[in-house]
């Protein structure tokens, strides 16, 4: 799972997207409805935070937490107010998965997967482009949405495929294969998913649709034992000529990079709220930084806490500058996709992975130093920070790697890589 940067490919005179801005007073709507409180109250953050260490120790899912996050409304976030959600902007609630990931990482981030696709969906119709519009409907009905698109060996990820899209005489596609890392496993009723049509072998195509998990030839395998991240369930998903209906085929594209909007809505979505995921662990680890630091006491400094030791102060305050810049970058980013003025291109796509890149390399230093502050006690099974340590490396699986993500950056300003003739 590393490239996800169509960027390498895209020369500078790509086609931006459509851009359609939305109206003042869609945007007073907007301000008005995020000017109320909070989608999450400090009484839901406090018991899912509660429970996050005996999911992970039991490798269980967060089955209490999303019940509860349905219940306030917080799968409904980005679905706009006429198909019955709540209409709240990205950077809303990219700020909002922020502080649930400080609560609960692992939950979070199997949220975020439902939550990209209703960020889409709502991208597309701010856009005019209703091919979603039937998945922000039925997420207004409480559907819940996986993300099926991560497969065994595809680096290529949004560009290729190793799943065979089958096309059926109706206009529907049968699909065949594995998808791994398939976030809210044991919860989602939808799956959103891409595979390789090659009836075509001179005109090869990546299909994208979306399944019915109560249809025939769709079975998640119970594999998911991992270091981290246990809580998510992302267990693996066999689809055995799994049926996407006709008006379920959302797109079929050439294989490799393009701008299409729904790639370009995908790529913004998982990036920026990927990010504030990753922000919201280092936000944890901070404060458990802090709280260490007035816990732990030293001989050497007369019995005085490690708050007054002039290393652990140093190391809090890089702590503190490491985190204070990432909040805005995120914000940025994510106000640009909520105004549509966002323009698909090798910068965008640049901006987009150096942001994930950045927000998980971050996350993971915060940590890496807040164990420094806290001791010896961060190193024992049952600490947070453990918990933490293990549960920030995931970032470095998810797209874009930090490969690519160099490479996205490197092609934006020097243009695609020359590839040997033969």
């Amino acid at each position: 799972m590393t490239e996800f940067s169509p960027a390498r490919a895209l020369p500078d005179s790509t086609p931006a997207a459509p851009v359609s801005v939305p109206t003042s007073s869609e945007n007073e709507a907007v301000r008005t409805a995020e000017g109320t409180d909070r989608l999450l109250s400090a009484e839901l953050l406090a018991g899912i935070r509660s429970r996050a260490a005996g999911y992970d120790q039991a490798n269980a899912f967060f089955t209490e937490d999303l019940n509860d996050l349905v219940a306030a409304g917080y799968l409904r976030a980005l679905v706009p107010v006429r198909f019955g959600g709540l209409g709240r902007s990205l950077a809303h609630t990219a700020r909002e998965q922020t502080r649930l990931a400080a609560h609960a990482p692992a939950t979070a981030l199997a949220v975020n997967m439902h939550l990209i696709w209703t960020g889409v969906a709502a991208s597309l119709h701010a856009q005019h482009d209703h091919s979603l519009d039937f998945l922000l409907e039925e997420a207004g009905r409480g559907e819940i949405f996986g993300f099926g698109v991560s497969e065994p060996s595809n680096d290529l990820v949004l560009f290729g495929s190793t799943t065979d899209a089958v096309p059926q005489p109706d206009g529907g596609y049968r699909f065949t294969g594995t998808k791994v890392f398939t976030s809210l496993s044991p919860a989602w009723t939808r799956l959103g998913v891409l595979g390789l049509d090659s009836s075509d072998p001179a005109a090869p195509a990546i299909v994208w649709a979306f399944l019915d998990r109560a249809d025939a030839g769709i079975r998640v395998s119970d594999d998911w034992n991992t270091l981290g991240m246990r809580a998510s369930q992302s267990q693996s998903t066999v689809l055995d000529g799994a049926r996407a209906r006709p008006d379920r085929v959302v797109r079929r594209l050439p294989v490799g990079p393009n701008g299409d909007p729904l790639v370009a809505g995908i790529f913004a979505n998982f990036e920026i709220l990927l990010s504030a995921v990753y922000t919201g662990l280092g936000q944890r680890a901070l404060e458990l930084a802090i709280a260490g630091a007035h816990r732990r006491t030293s001989l050497k400094n007369d019995g005085r806490s490690h708050a007054q030791d002039p290393v652990a102060r140093w190391r809090v305050g890089d702590l503190v500058i490491a985190m204070d810049g990432i909040y805005p970058q995120i914000d940025a980013l994510a106000r640009t996709v909520d105004e549509q003025t966002w323009q698909v291109g090798p910068a965008w796509f640049a901006q987009l992975s150096g942001l994930k890149y950045r927000a998980t390399k971050n996350a993971k230093f915060v940590v890496d130093t807040a164990v420094q502050v806290v001791g010896g006690s961060a190193y024992t099974a049952t600490s947070e920070l453990a918990r933490l340590y293990r549960d920030v490396l995931a970032g470095f699986f998810h797209p874009s790697d930090e490969d690519s993500a160099h490479a996205t950056a490197a092609a934006s300003v020097l243009g695609p890589l020359d590839l040997p003739t033969s």
